[in-house]
């Protein structure tokens, strides 16, 4: 390249092609431009002080090029820009891990009433996280091909879909497919289904598992030449079906039609404490609430700020109201049960749970389940368990010491019979695992 400039500056003794100014132009705003041929028969002059400058310009810019530098500080200003982005990232962290334990008050999760929020899957019986249950639910139905393609592609169609609407449509459609074919079992159109048929196209094609389903009734895919048109196209058929065939058809579509979402059961995690004075000491974990850290620690503080100015400004529907809209940030609540022996009972619920299935849960816990008992509420309310109300709307939310207390007339029914009542009152797998309350 070095060569290549010293052998312009030589040539640039050309000769002119016109005045010396329109020489000097040219040359100073293309010096690497090889002269004319017919510049060739003119005579020569020295090249001009401009020419000269840009000719030793352009050499300079090339011989720097190889050089190092450009790339040392290019590589100098991505190691600054990714120092600074590693010190934003961790002040941010900093600060989310600030913000989250001063909105919990919770430094340690050690601490923690409970340890999160956890559920059961139904089919395979797996605890499970919240981020956890929706992917393994998906896996579970569809290792179930293997054992029930008809039970697995119902519980696709219904679980893997969220808008119901969409479902019933597509369940419409599949089950009158099914109708009109063992209506006329031998009529050979009715068991053929145009896949580019619009119907098919916007009501059960887009439908998860809906295609599964009419496989697992046995309908196969094939090719078939369509009148008018020159390529085939692509249908659903299914073959000629004896009559016991066709009623087992029918009972799969109702079974389609009866079919349910699988979803995640609600661990409710029973805990069983001994007595402890920090029975009504809660500390939740932060999937308890529909808001963040951060929200709820805004939310917090300017509560705080006007329920001191506004208390007595505020009739009592206006601060119930305003309690009921507080109650709605709460996904789940965490109840304790005080027991006469003193040990608590605890479990987490959800907060649109309803009062039986408290005391469902609290009769299943019990050795001795079957005597009727009352739960009492703070405050002093006495829950009824024939009332379908939410535990939000008895202000159970999001966390709550009950006390327990049996039926006095028929305890003391069973004391004048002569009957023994259980020292015992938990069940044994309960006692077993009974821990201190921090």
């Amino acid at each position: 390249m070095k060569k290549f400039f010293d052998d312009i500056k030589k040539d640039m003794k050309f000769k002119s092609a016109g005045p010396g100014k329109k020489l000097t132009e040219d040359a100073s705003s293309k010096p690497a431009v090889a002269p004319s041929g017919s510049s060739t028969k003119q005579s020569r002059h020295a090249p001009s002080e401009g020419a000269q400058r840009a000719g030793a310009a352009a050499l300079a810019r090339i011989e720097q090029k190889p050089r190092l530098k450009v790339h040392t500080s290019q590589d100098a200003i991505r190691n600054q820009v990714k120092r600074e982005l590693e010190a934003e990232a961790a002040a941010l962290a900093e600060k989310d891990n600030a913000v989250t334990a001063e909105g919990s008050k919770v430094k340690d999760p050690a601490c923690l009433s409970v340890s999160g929020v956890y559920f059961t899957c139904p089919l395979t019986g797996a605890t499970l996280t919240k981020s956890q249950r929706e992917v393994h639910i998906k896996e579970a139905i569809l290792m179930r091909f293997e054992e029930d393609d008809i039970e697995a592609s119902v519980m696709m169609v219904h679980t893997f879909n969220k808008d119901r609407e969409k479902v019933k449509a597509a369940v419409d459609i599949i089950s009158k497919y099914v109708d009109n074919i063992c209506k006329n079992p031998s009529e050979e159109k009715y068991r053929k289904i145009k896949v580019s048929n619009k119907v098919f196209q916007e009501k059960v094609r887009p439908v998860e598992g809906s295609r599964e389903f009419l496989q697992a009734l046995g309908f196969i895919s094939v090719m078939l030449p369509v009148e008018g048109q020159e390529e085939e196209e692509e249908f659903l058929v299914l073959p000629e079906q004896s009559d016991d065939a066709l009623e087992l058809m029918k009972e799969r579509r109702d079974r389609l039609q009866r079919g349910e979402p699988v979803r995640a059961q609600l661990d409710r995690q029973p805990q069983a404490f001994r007595p402890s004075p920090n029975a009504q000491r809660f500390e939740l974990p932060p999937e308890f609430y529909n808001l963040s850290a951060e929200e709820l620690k805004k939310e917090q503080q300017q509560r705080t700020e006007l329920v001191e100015k506004n208390a007595m400004l505020r009739t009592k529907a206006m601060r119930e109201k305003e309690e009921q809209r507080e109650r709605r940030k709460y996904n789940y609540t965490l109840l304790r049960v005080r027991l006469p022996d003193g040990n608590l009972l605890q479990a987490t619920f959800y907060a649109w749970d309803r009062l039986p299935a408290l005391f469902e849960f609290v009769r299943e816990s019990l050795v001795d389940g079957w005597q009727p008992f009352e739960l009492i509420a703070p405050g002093g309310q006495k829950l009824q368990e024939s009332e379908e109300v939410t535990l939000v709307e008895c202000n159970l939310v999001p966390a709550a010491l009950l006390t327990f207390a049996w039926d006095a007339a028929v305890q003391a029914d069973i004391a004048a019979a002569g009957g023994k009542i259980s020292a015992a009152l938990l069940k044994p797998e309960l006692l077993e695992r009974i821990q201190t309350l921090s």
